[in-house]
């Protein structure tokens, strides 16, 4: 040892580390391979570490490389922070305008928009009271399309300043006393209201409405009351709450709006005399009557990025990539299936959100592939997918009753003759099979359980449970596709499924 002390140069402990770590650290590429014997040498109060020559020749790269280093490594951590940022914001943005409905800009509804941004106008400019129905089918875009109407009103800095908005609707205010409240706490009047005791509902909201005026009528700010669910309000009490509002807007004491969101086409049928005579008998008709390429134009719409995106490149990059996808013939077809079955926007929110669940920070843009997979998922048949958990013994009943109801077209059956029918084919093909009476019953109560059987509306109470009459709640193509995909599903059980009538 003594004679490589005086070849080898002697440093300190932390000079030592100071002279390696930066080799190691920065460049991997000339430390790789190499083995440090290093030897302690107790030299003084402080050990010593015999440093090689040829560590002191290789222990720092080149200035240039080690430049270049930093910089593809300062490159790739930046692109990885810019995907990841990206990825978040689509899916904030995407997320928002699926959960919330809020359209890009209104389709196929453009003179319906046009009819009720005037109208709502009139009342939040010029002070006229009115009165309006918006009525279509679940998802044809009632809510989206009033939603749009109200983004416009708020762009108008004299409107945005004075419009009050008041949203009720039929499922949560369930009677009129419950309406008041609410109405009470989104005006703000809690404190103007205090414990005062009025006499009649009617007192309450001239009072609220009169609490509400600066100090003559055109100076009065203007109320917009949406009723959604509007059928529901109208088996309230006397209709009482109906009648107040359609009785203000028309008095033209205060600049209201009543605006109703209804499925029902026959809703004037359930207002009252009194109650109808007031209304203004405006509707606004809204029907899911547009074309495929339209359609497709609305998923191209959905999914594409707005101006405002904070990455305008990437932006740009995902809407060309969403335009070529409206291209594509799976996308189409996907689309087509879709179509054809709802054409409703609520749905194809549906199946966007699960296709937008695809979109990682790993794989920053939406594919076919993606699409196909969502609407897989979409369509999952939630019945079939219980029937892949049932025992071999409840999938022969299921199977017995589907025979049932080919032979009895469609009657209803009890337990006893699902009983005899599964007998029939332990003693025909399946021998290894054998159940005690009991236990089949109790399978048979299971499928109760999990909803794949109910029994017929008026059976008696008093009837045994062995007779019962009982309808399948599962048709011929649920039952065979289960099969299909079934986990080691007995031969003769696949056979006997599919086996015609003997």
């Amino acid at each position: 040892m003594s004679k490589r002390k005086t070849k080898d140069s002697s440093l300190s402990l932390g000079e030592c580390i100071a002279e390696l770590i930066p080799a190691i650290h920065l460049n991997r590429n000339y430390c790789a391979g190499a083995r440090f014997n290093l030897a302690l040498l107790r030299g003084g109060e402080q050990p010593k570490i015999i440093l090689p020559h040829w560590i002191m020749i290789s222990r720092a790269p080149p200035a240039d490389e080690l430049v270049l280093f930093h910089v593809e490594q300062n490159l790739e951590d930046a692109r990885t922070k810019a995907r990841e940022q990206n990825v978040h914001w689509v899916h904030m943005t995407l997320r928002r305008r699926f959960c919330h409905h809020l359209p890009c800009k209104p389709f196929g509804v453009e003179a319906q928009y046009k009819n009720l941004l005037d109208l709502l106008k009139q009342t939040a400019v010029h002070g006229e009271s009115n009165s309006v129905l918006i009525v279509g089918p679940r998802g044809a875009g009632k809510t989206m399309l009033l939603k749009s109407v109200l983004n416009e009103l708020k762009k108008m800095k004299q409107i945005e300043e004075n419009l009050l908005q008041v949203h009720l609707n039929g499922l949560l205010q369930t009677d009129d006393k419950i309406a008041l409240k609410e109405i009470t706490r989104q005006l703000q009047l809690e404190n103007v209201v205090g414990d005062k005791v009025f006499g009649s509902s009617a007192e309450n909201l001239a009072f609220l409405l009169e609490a509400l005026k600066k100090g003559n009528r055109s100076s009065s700010r203007p109320v917009l009351f949406i009723l959604d669910e509007f059928d529901l309000f109208a088996h309230h009490k006397n209709q009482t709450l109906l009648y107040n509002l359609l009785d203000i807007a028309q008095a033209a004491q205060t600049p209201v709006a009543v605006i109703g969101l209804t499925c029902r086409l026959d809703v004037l049928e359930l207002l009252e005399k009194r109650v109808k005579s007031r209304f203004s008998h405006r509707q606004i008709h809204l029907l899911n009557a547009f074309s495929f390429r339209q359609y497709v134009e609305v998923f191209q719409q959905q999914l594409s990025l707005p101006k405002e995106f904070p990455d305008g490149r990437f932006a740009q990059e995902w809407n060309q990539n969403i335009e070529s996808l409206c291209k594509d013939k799976t996308v189409v077809d996907i689309l087509q299936k879709h179509f054809n079955s709802s054409k409703d926007f609520r749905s194809l929110h549906v199946l966007l959100m699960f296709t937008l669940s695809h979109v990682t920070v790993s794989k920053p843009s939406i594919q076919s592939m993606d699409l196909l997979d969502a609407s897989r998922q979409y369509t999952m048949d939630s019945k079939a997918n219980i029937l892949h958990g049932l025992s071999v013994l409840e999938l022969c009943l299921i199977i017995a009753m589907k025979h049932l109801n080919s032979t009895y077209e469609g009657q209803p059956f009890n337990f006893e003759m699902v009983y005899n029918e599964f007998q029939k084919f332990v003693q025909r093909k399946s021998n290894s099979m054998h159940f005690e009476k009991p236990v089949i019953l109790k399978a048979f109560e299971h499928l109760h359980q999990l909803e794949l059987i109910k029994p017929m509306e008026g059976a008696s109470v008093r009837t045994q449970k062995e007779y019962q009459l009982v309808k399948l709640l599962l048709d011929s193509s649920q039952i065979m596709d289960a099969l299909q995909k079934y986990p080691q599903c007995p031969t003769d059980v696949r056979l006997w499924a599919s086996s015609p009538l003997e």
